[in-house]
């Protein structure tokens, strides 16, 4: 099951769905085939809200946020 860190500190966000990472890397621009990190604003969330995000993503990602307009995340298959 994939998992969701922030890129800055390593704190684990969460366990996501295949189908969700599989969402996130449909949606989000990758900068090479081996990128595994993503850069969320503010913009972008509502984006993906936009485009049918799941319940537990948009979950992961607000509280990844938090009070900031951009985080960069990570993630990890296992």
């Amino acid at each position: 099951m994939p998992e969701l860190y922030l890129k800055s500190n390593g704190v684990h966000l969460g366990h996501v769905s295949n189908d969700d990472l599989n969402f996130l890397m449909a949606q989000l621009e990758e900068e090479s085939l081996t990128d595994e990190d993503y850069t969320i604003t503010r913009m972008t969330f509502e984006f993906l809200k936009d485009q049918g995000i799941s319940p537990n993503l948009q979950a992961i990602l607000e509280k990844a946020l938090g009070d900031k307009d951009e985080v960069e995340i990570k993630y990890t298959k296992s």
